[in-house]
């Protein structure tokens, strides 16, 4: 999934597509057309929010360069939103443990409490684990969410019992998510500069060596 969006005055506009490889060809025709909708230029924004990660090496360092250009250009600030904490504000529950396949049999983890204010605690931090390591939860009923669910949703039952309330289905990152935290953060004065921005990788390796599978 490629998706961008525009926060104006609290109000969102998105576009998306399955993308497969192509992210990098439909991303900036999805921000032009964004900004054309509201006779907008790149200059007229206040700041550029992206999907920081943990995520797929090259979707990241799209998502992280296309921010960049765009606030070089501008002069203006950027914010990464962690691709999970996004997760968590699409599943919208009062304690929620994402999950994400990450694939060669491990997951990415982070576990969040949603707070009165609407803010969100770091339970977990956003981590890389192999589903029957997953970091034990405090107690209390928690939601489970992300493609991890659907790839190891038995190891992780089992991680979790007695404290797993259910699984929210068909929740996934995206930029509706990212652009109303990113708005957020920008308000609390936490932008930095467009040459400071960095993809949260997590994994420092892509693939298994052909002894390791």
């Amino acid at each position: 999934m490629c998706s961008a969006a525009l926060w104006l005055d609290g109000q969102l506009e998105s576009r998306e597509a399955l993308a497969g490889q192509r992210h990098s060809e439909l991303l900036l025709p999805m921000v032009g057309e964004l900004l054309a909708a509201r006779a907008l230029e790149p200059r007229d924004l206040d700041g550029v929010a992206y999907g920081a990660g943990p995520g797929s090496f090259t979707g990241l360092r799209i998502a992280c360069g296309v921010a960049q250009g765009i606030a070089y250009g501008a002069g203006i600030p950027v914010i990464g939103i962690g691709t999970l904490l996004a997760l968590a504000h699409a599943a919208q529950a009062q304690q929620i443990v994402c999950c994400l396949d990450a694939r060669m049999g491990e997951i990415y983890h982070a576990a969040y409490r949603l707070l009165d204010d609407g803010s969100w605690q770091e339970v977990c931090e956003p981590s890389l684990c192999h589903p029957a390591a997953t970091p034990q939860l405090p107690a209390g009923a928690w939601m489970g969410c992300g493609s991890g669910f659907n790839v190891h949703r038995p190891v992780l039952a089992e991680r979790y019992a007695g404290c797993l309330a259910g699984v929210i289905e068909g929740i996934a990152p995206h930029a509706n998510e990212v652009a109303g935290l990113a708005a957020l953060e920008f308000a609390c004065g936490h932008a930095i500069a467009a040459a400071d921005a960095m993809p949260l990788y997590v994994r420092n390796k892509v693939a298994l060596r052909v002894d390791e599978r």
